[in-house]
């Protein structure tokens, strides 16, 4: 007797809509077996950890601050792999963005007057665009994959961020410490009147609203979901592939840019070393927890940014690593790969004879 893999006749409706939530569910489930292990009770750790970041106003904004790049990141994305083709440096891409959206306040402190903030997100906005065009050039024009190509510019971005700000751009007045000048002023994203929200949220929802406009009513999305389902039948449709590639880095490039710095002229007021806890690579399991859609991007960042609160409060309350946030997107990854697959395939339960044939 065993169990095995049987490819269904066609793709499970069911399967695709229960997929995120059985992932979701046996997430709780191995991370409650995880904190019995450490010592903990369960159920106190699993609030801890899910339920009581989301108990006052503070913590709901903290939330919404650290969902913000997620969705960003995210629904770029999601539309990317719509159309296969896999962006893995998004973290890179944010970090291009929030360099070169840095390069005013660094560079020109004294601008100070409306215009500056609209010119630095426009830079973070090239910035991440420019970043993610290597590997696009480098898959169209020489059919590189554009997973290591992307992956890789990650750490030439996270090294250069290390240069400037150990460098050319540290601050004279900063201690020794490696970061560049405080941003002041207009330079600064407005915030909500207690000072917890900033300007970066209200752009990822306008991001996701619009992509989803895109992808379910305009040519475009026709175009990336053709593309990305049945290449053969695009081509002969007049679509082009090369397009497609630069489009999907262009836009995940640049919502990611956004993202980095929206960051740095937000809540950390700087550039400096480390500028995202991982924000890049999380948002790839953003982008599939919400089944490649961008309204389903918005509940899954917030699903996300919830792991992130979570950690710091097991951190704080429990004494474990700050890595455990890493730990359960890990296990969250994991199992959505795993249920996505019994989208194409059912579980069967062979039975075998004594001469070994399966009933």
């Amino acid at each position: 007797m065993r169990l095995y893999l049987e490819k269904r006749p066609e793709h499970s409706g069911a399967m695709a809509i229960a997929s995120p939530f059985i992932a979701v569910a046996l997430t709780l489930v191995t991370g409650g077996i995880i904190f019995a292990l450490l010592g903990f009770n369960p159920f106190s750790a699993l609030y801890l950890y899910f339920i009581d970041p989301l108990t006052s106003l503070w913590s709901i904004e903290a939330l919404l601050v650290k969902a913000g790049p997620l969705i960003l990141i995210g629904v770029g994305l999601a539309v990317g792999y719509s159309a296969n083709v896999w962006n893995i440096g998004a973290e890179g891409q944010l970090v291009a963005g929030a360099v070169a959206g840095s390069m005013f306040p660094v560079l020109f402190p004294a601008w100070q007057d409306p215009t500056v903030l609209p010119a630095i997100l426009l830079m973070g906005i090239l910035g991440g665009m420019a970043w993610a065009s290597i590997p696009a050039f480098l898959k169209v024009r020489f059919g590189a994959s554009e997973i290591l190509s992307s992956l890789m510019l990650v750490y030439v971005a996270q090294l250069g961020l290390d240069w400037l700000v150990r460098g050319p751009w540290r601050d004279p007045k900063g201690f020794n410490f490696p970061k560049s000048v405080e941003f002041a002023g207009w330079q600064v994203l407005p915030v909500s009147p207690d000072g917890g929200v900033h300007l970066g949220i209200a752009f990822a929802l306008i991001a996701a609203i619009v992509l989803a406009v895109v992808m379910a009513f305009m040519l475009k999305g026709f175009e990336i979901r053709v593309m990305g389902t049945t290449p053969r039948a695009g081509a002969f449709s007049g679509f082009s592939r090369s397009r497609t590639v630069w489009f999907s880095f262009l836009l995940s490039g640049g919502l990611a840019g956004l993202a980095g710095i929206c960051e740095v002229a937000g809540p950390i007021g700087h550039l400096q070393p480390g500028i995202s806890p991982g924000y890049g690579f999380t948002a790839i399991i953003v982008a599939f927890l919400g089944r490649l859609n961008p309204l389903g991007v918005v509940v899954a960042g917030l699903m996300l940014a919830l792991s992130y609160l979570g950690g710091e409060g097991a951190q704080v309350a429990l004494g474990i690593s700050d890595k455990i946030a890493h730990v359960f997107q890990g296990i969250l990854l994991f199992y959505i790969l795993a249920c996505d697959t019994l989208i194409l395939y059912r579980i069967r339960l062979a039975i075998f004879g004594r001469a070994g044939a399966r009933q």
